[in-house]
């Protein structure tokens, strides 16, 4: 998948991804402010979370349940400065249990990550338009 979008969007781009995941562990790679979050936010919805979700830009990580019980976790890696945090974390217990794992700036843990990761890449094309590059 590859396409440019807006806002208006979203909800459109997220169910693509859902459906189009070959695996649950999602990477979401593109610059500060290029959305991430926001568009992580829409995926939970339609998982079925009910809860606020933020990014847990100091906790590392959430965890949101979804209307069918399945767990959903959300990571910023943005401040690691070491993958050994991540490791201490339990990032490997996260990854091995097939749970939906969201994960902003997995650049920052690359040798940790599962290999059949879905890689997502945001770029921004203006102030509204966005292009997501799946691969």
């Amino acid at each position: 998948m590859k396409k440019n979008y807006s806002l208006e969007d979203l909800s459109e781009v997220a169910a693509e991804i859902i459906t189009s995941a070959e695996n649950r562990t999602l990477l979401f790679y593109g610059q500060m402010g290029v959305g991430k979050t926001t568009l992580i936010k829409e995926i939970c919805k339609q998982l079925g979370v009910l809860d606020s979700i933020s990014s847990p830009t100091f906790s590392l990580v959430n965890e949101y349940q979804t209307t069918n019980s399945e767990k959903v976790f959300h990571f910023d890696f943005y401040r690691i400065t070491d993958e050994e945090e991540a490791l201490d974390m339990g990032i490997e217990e996260y990854l091995d249990n097939n749970n939906w794992c969201l994960i902003e700036w997995p650049e920052n843990i690359e040798n940790l990550l599962p290999l059949e990761a879905v890689q997502i890449y945001l770029t921004i094309l203006n102030n509204e338009q966005r292009n997501i590059q799946l691969k």
